[in-house]
């Protein structure tokens, strides 16, 4: 599509290879970004040549670290999009509805926005130096939805509130050991292991595996509503003072002082 300028996508034997373009930012997501990768997964979605789906990050060093913490800065959101809304749910919601089995090619670092995006990919194929962690306490954000939610039927409730509480960075062999990956490889074999894994599933059968990821998906649908009133609360909580010193913090590359909302 060349019209995109955060994303790249491409086609090769079966598989689609969407890009976050944006490595200077480490791929985070600007609303732009959003809106490409959601226009990207239904174009993979709508044509026959595509039979799974690969999501991965430009560069070596970030697969994707969620929202632009300095766009949100300098403009107080995340920058124009078509609609006018920051349409983050609606790339959740089509990773999930998508009827084509999607891989997370996780090559460097999935942090924040960018890890929920991977936990939401059916599967997850880390390369060996890829770090896993959430970062939204850190600067006034949070999902509470399925970045949240549902990584607790992915790796448990205890590792989870552990993710979120403590916001910590993982390694991919952790995450393995947890179960929020599906392989580890050596970084230059990452392309060529989700190779492996997408000419596997072009074997088979389109609609069987269709229906098999929308009776997967059922049993978590309503972290969808769960999200939509975090997004809510969000939005409320992204112009108070507490969030502003969180975003402030992280642009000045210093710790945050959260000690005075203690007792809101």
């Amino acid at each position: 599509m060349t019209d995109f300028t955060d994303v790249t996508y491409e086609v090769d034997n079966g598989l689609a290879w969407i890009t976050i373009n944006r490595p200077d930012r480490y791929n985070s997501f600007r609303a732009r970004t959003v809106d490409e990768l959601v226009k990207a997964f239904k174009k993979a979605w709508a044509s026959d040549e595509v039979g799974a789906i690969a999501l991965t990050g430009a560069g070596e060093k970030a697969f994707c670290t969620g929202g632009d913490q300095k766009q949100r800065m300098e403009s107080g959101d995340y920058g124009p999009s078509d609609s006018g809304l920051f349409e983050v749910d609606a790339l959740h919601r089509v990773i999930r509805d998508v009827p084509k089995p999607v891989i997370a090619a996780v090559n460097g670092f999935a942090i924040g926005g960018g890890h929920v995006l991977h936990v939401l990919c059916d599967l997850t194929i880390a390369a060996d130096n890829a770090v896993f962690g959430q970062n939204g306490p850190r600067v006034g954000s949070f999902d509470a939805g399925f970045g949240s939610g549902y990584l607790a039927r992915v790796i448990g409730e205890k590792r989870t509130r552990e993710i979120w509480f403590l916001c910590r960075r993982y390694s991919a062999q952790q995450a393995e050991e947890w179960g929020l990956v599906n392989k580890v490889v050596p970084a230059d074999q990452l392309r060529a292991e989700v190779r492996t894994w997408a000419d596997e599933i072009l074997q088979l059968s389109p609609t069987a595996l269709k229906v098999l990821k929308q009776s997967l998906n059922t049993d978590t649908e309503h972290f969808a509503s769960i999200g939509q009133m975090a997004y809510s609360s969000l939005k409320m909580f992204g112009e108070t003072d507490e969030a502003r010193e969180g975003i402030t913090a992280f642009n000045e590359k210093r710790k945050p002082d959260f000690a005075k909302y203690r007792g809101n």
